[in-house]
C-alpha cells in the first residue's frame, strides 16, 4: 500500500499495543515502524531495473525481518527512554507494527515475499495500492483516538474501530473478488470469447470497479466489471499477444528474459517502437484506457529496452506513457458508477 496508509496502520497498531502506557509516543513509533519495510526502495538504485523489481517487498517484507529486527528496535527504544517502559511492551509494539506492513501489502497486486528466502510472492490481489475508501476512514478513527485523553476508554474504542474497519474492508475486497471471479468466464463466454485463463484485480482507487484479464492463444482481453451495472462486452480491450521478441533478445551478462517472465507470471506482451526500442508490457497492471477516456489504450507498466543487433544495450522502467496528457478522472469516476 501507499506510504500514508502504512503510517496509519503502524500508528493504529502501536496505539492498540501501548497507547495507554505511552500516549502519542506509541503512535509515533508505530508510524515510523510502518515506514521502515518500504525503505528498501532506496536499494533499487544499486540494481539493474529488472532486478530492482524483485528487491522491493523482498526481505524487508518477510516474517524473518520482523523476527530479527523487531527485538533490535525494541532494545534501542527501550534504552532510548531509559527503561521507562517495559521491554516486553516495546517488543510487541515493534514486532506487530513491522509484521502488519507486509500482511497489508499481500492484499495488493504486487504482493510480498512474506516467506523470504522463498521467492514466491504472496498476493491476494484484492485492494488497489492506493484506495481512499480504505485509508481515509481508518485515518479519521485514529486521529479522533489520538486527540482523546489517554486514560479514556473512548480512545481505545475509537482506535479499535479503525482497526476493525480496515480489517473489514480487506475482507470486503476478498468477497468482491470472489464474486467478480466467479462470473468472469461466463461473462466473456456470453460475449463470444473462448478463454483459457483469467485474473481479477481492483481498478485504481476503488473496490467497486474491477479489471478482468483473460487470454487465448493469440490475444489478451481486458474486461471491466462495476458492482453497479452488468458486464459490458463493448468495454473489452484487446491486446495482441506478441511474446516472441523476448525470447529472441540477447543480453550483456545476465539473461533477463526469464526474469521478466517470472515477474509478469507469463502475462506479458512486447512491442517494437522504431528500429531500436522494445517495450515489454506487464499485462497484470492493466491498460490506460479507463483512466484516459479511451484515448490511450496501451498497458500501464513495463520496461523499455534499447537494442542493437538484437542485443539489449539499456533498460529503463516504463510507466504510463501518455496518461498525464489524457488523464480524465471525472470520466473514470463516472465509469465506475454508470456504464453510459
Amino acid at each position: 500500500m501507499d506510504s500514508l496508509t502504512q503510517v496509519v496502520l503502524g500508528a493504529a497498531v502501536a496505539e492498540a499495543v501501548a497507547g495507554r502506557k505511552m500516549g502519542a509516543k506509541a503512535a509515533m513509533w508505530g508510524a515510523i515502524a510502518g515506514t521502515i519495510p518500504d525503505l528498501d526502495v532506496f536499494l533499487r538504485a544499486f540494481y539493474h531495473p529488472i532486478d530492482a523489481a524483485l528487491v522491493h517487498r523482498g526481505f524487508s517484507h518477510s516474517i524473518l525481518f520482523s523476527v530479527i529486527f523487531g527485538p533490535v528496535f525494541a532494545w534501542l527504544t527501550y534504552h532510548l527512554y531509559k527503561k521507562k517502559y517495559e521491554l516486553k511492551t516495546w517488543r510487541w509494539l515493534w514486532f506487530l507494527t513491522l509484521i502488519t506492513h507486509p500482511i497489508l501489502d499481500m492484499f495488493t497486486n504486487y504482493g510480498t515475499e512474506f516467506l523470504w528466502p522463498i521467492s514466491t510472492r504472496i498476493t491476494f490481489n484484492t485492494v488497489f495500492v492506493v484506495d481512499p475508501l480504505y485509508t481515509v476512514p481508518f485515518m479519521f478513527f485514529l486521529l479522533v483516538a489520538l486527540f482523546t485523553k489517554r486514560e479514556s476508554e473512548r480512545r481505545r474504542k475509537w482506535n479499535m474501530t479503525g482497526i476493525y474497519y480496515s480489517s473489514g474492508y480487506l475482507l470486503w475486497g476478498v468477497i468482491v473478488k470472489l464474486f467478480i471471479l466467479s462470473g468472469t468466464t461466463s461473462n466473456f463466454k456470453e460475449a463470444g470469447y473462448e478463454i483459457k485463463t483469467d485474473m481479477v484485480t481492483p481498478m485504481p482507487l476503488t473496490s467497486f470497479y474491477w479489471m478482468m484479464l483473460v487470454e487465448d492463444e493469440k490475444n489478451f482481453y481486458v474486461g471491466y466489471k462495476s458492482l453497479f451495472y452488468a458486464f459490458e462486452k463493448m468495454d473489452i480491450d484487446t491486446v495482441p499477444k506478441n511474446q516472441a521478441p523476448l525470447d529472441q533478445l540477447k543480453w550483456k551478462g545476465k539473461n533477463y528474459s526469464e526474469t521478466l517472465k517470472f515477474i509478469s507470471k507469463g502475462c506479458y506482451t512486447a512491442e517494437m517502437k522504431g528500429e531500436d526500442t522494445l517495450i515489454f508490457y506487464d499485462m497484470r497492471f492493466g491498460l490506460l484506457s479507463k483512466m484516459t477516456a479511451n484515448k490511450e489504450k496501451h498497458p500501464l507498466f513495463g520496461y523499455k529496452m534499447v537494442i542493437d543487433n538484437n542485443t539489449v544495450q539499456k533498460t529503463d522502467n516504463f510507466r504510463g506513457r501518455g496518461m498525464s496528457n489524457h488523464l480524465n478522472f471525472g470520466w473514470y469516476v463516472n465509469k465506475i458508477f454508470n456504464h453510459e
